[in-house]
């Protein structure tokens, strides 16, 4: 008899769209592939649902974005129920979706990533925490959620009443330039595919709406640039002690006193939607989607 997989989507984090969506793709390509698939929008009580299925479950196929996801909780759940699921485990999920734990270790390890700080939302509206422009981010939202580039007279988005994205914020310099991405697989980085807004930045409604940006496969960059992203990728992977399928995500400063290269953050839970990277840098390198999320099922553990 067939494998039989749990396929979690959708949940409770601001994310839970883009979650259905990978969670459907991901549970055709498995029904496709001749597995015995249930696919489970998941609530309010993550651990009771996967009580429930345990005892009829093969693989746990994680698909869910951002908070209680993404962080470690599902993960968790899954440890102590002993079902083997997709992604990272616990530590590192922890580790990767908390921002300002995971830039330091990062620059411990010798990655360039943007200078910064945490600041307290009212210390920033008091006083500039420094010269603009400068970017705004939650210290533990995914897709870009919250984040807000800080221009020459522009009002703060901490200033509206409806920033709900806490009081601890993580400010960054702006790193002006490209957008570059990396698919790291089987603790091998792919390939980078520069990432092209239509316009603005690459924000949450151009990384899910079809036709907001221009995806360039194998990055037009320089092969000196190229080695180092790809191999700062790996590297990032390897400090957070990810597994299975993640993304990391730069900017490149290409102008003639520019920063260089910074890495941003890596995902490991990247999207799996029609417009989502993995997928497209993965087709790069001759791997489909069915064989892609195929692999995963077959890496799918548990650390314990």
């Amino acid at each position: 008899m067939s494998k039989q997989i749990a396929v979690l989507m959708g949940g409770r984090s601001d994310e839970r769209d883009v979650s259905l969506r990978s969670g459907e793709a991901v549970a055709e390509a498995l029904r496709s592939l001749g597995y015995r698939v249930l696919a489970i929008d998941i609530g309010q009580d993550i651990r009771v649902t996967l009580d429930e299925i345990r005892s009829d479950t093969d693989v746990v196929f994680n698909a869910l974005h951002g908070r209680y996801g993404e962080d470690g909780c599902v993960q968790g759940f899954c440890e102590l129920l002993g079902l083997p699921y997709t992604h990272s485990g616990v530590l590192a999920s922890a580790l990767a979706m908390n921002k300002v734990v995971a830039k330091q270790l990062f620059a411990n390890a010798g990655i360039p990533v943007p200078d910064g700080g945490v600041f307290v939302r009212k210390q920033i509206l008091d006083h500039e925490p420094m010269e603009r422009p400068y970017v705004i981010k939650p210290l533990d939202e995914g897709s870009s959620l919250g984040v807000h580039i800080v221009r020459e007279g522009e009002d703060s988005p901490l200033a509206n009443r409806g920033w709900g994205y806490g009081e601890s914020i993580l400010i960054e310099d702006y790193i002006p330039g490209r957008e570059l991405t990396v698919a790291i697989m089987n603790e091998r980085s792919l390939e980078a595919l520069e990432i092209r807004p239509t316009e603005g930045f690459y924000d949450y409604r151009s990384k899910y709406t079809k036709g907001c940006a221009e995806y360039l496969v194998p990055a037009p960059i320089p092969n000196a640039i190229r080695d180092d992203v790809l191999r700062f990728s790996l590297l990032a992977h390897k400090t957070l002690g990810c597994r299975g399928v993640t993304r990391a995500d730069f900017r490149y400063d290409d102008s003639t006193e520019g920063l260089g290269l910074r890495l941003l953050e890596i995902n490991t839970q990247p999207g799996l939607t029609p417009t989502s990277l993995v997928p497209e840098i993965a087709a790069h390198a001759g791997i489909d989607f069915r064989m892609l999320v195929n692999w995963m099922i077959e890496d799918a553990r548990c650390n314990i």
